[in-house]
């Protein structure tokens, strides 16, 4: 996040974007991501959001898609980063 935003999002945003990745089975991408959002958001905006989410441990981003992790095992964490990378 250390580039200039132009827009940080909303509480309610960033809410909508966190259900959207619980609900979700398996990792999706951010295009699929941006379809299931009940409304539309700045690419931007879900950048910043995503990077958050990331950083606060929350979310996995790897070659296969974003994955929600909030609620694994460290050791889970480890199997689903290295699960997300092969391939």
């Amino acid at each position: 996040m250390q580039e200039t935003v132009l827009h940080f999002p909303r509480l309610d945003t960033v809410l909508m974007v966190e259900k959207v990745l619980k609900e979700a089975d398996l990792a999706i991408s951010k295009n699929e991501l941006l379809r299931r959002l009940p409304k539309q958001i700045m690419r931007q905006t879900l950048n910043v959001i995503l990077d958050y989410l990331e950083e606060k441990g929350l979310i996995m981003t790897g070659e296969k898609g974003i994955l929600w992790v909030h609620n694994e095992s460290p050791k889970m964490k480890k199997l689903l980063k290295e699960s997300i990378n092969a391939n």
